[in-house]
């Protein structure tokens, strides 16, 4: 874990309400890091419904998929998550350590070690003692109070420089209910189906089901949306939990995504995956700049997914803007080699709005000096039109920087 915030880091923090039926406790279990906490036990009420989106890598944690089995289950009591270490690549160990882990936190809250959710975050093939989580998911039990979400997402970070937490409030029937979420992530980011690690609260009444599709639908335009490194970790693990417990308050019950009570809803829950899926893209290893990448003109939306993916994740294009200039070559290239249609002489290329390529070619109009001082701007947007379609998507990135190389050059040592 860095000792500086990223500069890109939000200006304010949002006080984080009080979700009904939900309680957080976080501890130090000793798993890598000395003195900071790095253990999370949320306690969920009975009947807590649960959703979740999981990495699609062929070299899936054993959390990943222990969760994947249980969430068959469709209800949640508890959630335990550890950093430093990922137990990912740890064969039958690995297991093993899911299966104590899940027996030791269903006796702390008292439920079956099926409504036990796991996700683990850092160095991967490491074997992980579960029996450091022996006494301490107890006495967190025991502590457990509603709130504190910001100590919850110091606990769960490994190389983030600082927690990610976000919030949202909106009327569901005749009561208002909370959305909360935190996640983490700076490094190895690049979500197939899922993300770093991120959870989200609820006190809505919402099947499992239909929470489960609203999650999936929710995370293509936000956290697949985002890249740091073009690396799909072992561990990418979004989980959302639906207390419902705002029923009491006249919320009702929903059984189907198609809901169409669920309409400003899903506005807000989805505000909440895209306020998070940022922050991870504000705190990538040694960014100094958060870049949205826009493709537009293109033959349908996957295929402009795929070229402004392309470009995000050009170490070429990432180096460029780290360095302030507005290389629109690279840009090009990017494009070109995403396989998907384009057409080298309708494309145009802008940076910060300042069109810099029209039909091919430099633009008649570029300004050097222009373009050169728009470069130095901490949030830096590349536009891609490339005139064939009307299929247009963004996707967010940041640049690549030396310190990403010693971020992850020293990360095991």
């Amino acid at each position: 874990m860095s000792s500086s915030v990223s500069p890109l880091a939000p200006k304010t923090v949002p006080d984080m309400p009080v979700i009904a039926g939900v309680r957080l406790a976080t501890a130090e279990a000793g798993i890598r890091y000395k003195n900071r906490t790095d253990v999370l036990l949320a306690v969920m009420d009975k009947g807590t419904a649960v959703a979740g989106v999981f990495t699609r890598s062929k070299c899936p944690s054993a959390p990943v998929e222990w969760c994947r089995a249980k969430l068959k289950g469709g209800k949640a009591r508890a959630l335990v998550v550890n950093s430093g270490n990922a137990n990912a690549f740890t064969g039958k160990t690995g297991r093993s350590s899911t299966a104590l882990t899940a027996k030791i936190a269903a006796k702390a809250v008292g439920c079956s070690e099926g409504e036990i959710f796991l996700a683990s975050t850092g160095v991967i093939g490491e074997p992980l003692d579960a029996t450091k989580f022996d006494g301490v998911l107890g006495r967190l039990a025991e502590t457990a109070e509603p709130g504190d979400y910001l100590a919850a997402a110091k606990a769960i970070m490994t190389t983030d420089t600082f927690p990610k937490v976000a919030t949202a409030t909106v009327k569901l029937g005749k009561a208002k209910v909370t959305i909360n979420g935190m996640a983490k992530g700076a490094g190895m980011i690049a979500p197939d189906m899922a993300t770093m690690l991120s959870f989200i609260f609820t006190d809505a009444l919402i099947a499992p089901a239909a929470l489960q599709a609203l999650l999936k639908s929710g995370v293509e335009d936000t956290f697949n949306a985002v890249t740091i490194d073009g690396d799909t970790s072992t561990s990418d693990t979004l989980l959302a939990f639906a207390t419902g417990a705002a029923a009491a308050h006249g919320a009702p019950k929903i059984s189907r995504a198609s809901d169409p009570r669920l309409k400003a809803f899903v506005k807000a829950f989805n505000q909440v995956l895209a306020n998070l899926s940022e922050q991870v893209a504000r705190d990538g290893e040694g960014a100094r700049k958060l870049v949205e990448i826009t493709v537009e003109g293109a033959k349908t939306k996957a295929s402009a997914r795929k070229i402004a993916m392309s470009i995000a994740n050009s170490p070429l294009v990432k180096t460029a803007i780290a360095g302030e200039d507005a290389n629109w070559g690279r840009v090009v290239m990017a494009v070109g080699k995403a396989g998907e249609p384009a057409d080298r002489d309708k494309l145009s290329i802008s940076f910060n709005g300042i069109r810099v390529a029209k039909s091919g070619a430099r633009d008649p109009s570029y300004d050097e000096a222009q373009v050169s001082e728009a470069m130095k701007a901490p949030e830096i947007g590349i536009k891609v039109s490339l005139g064939l379609g009307k299929g247009r998507d963004r996707v967010l990135t940041c640049d690549l920087t030396k310190e990403y190389v010693a971020i992850n050059g020293d990360y095991r040592s």
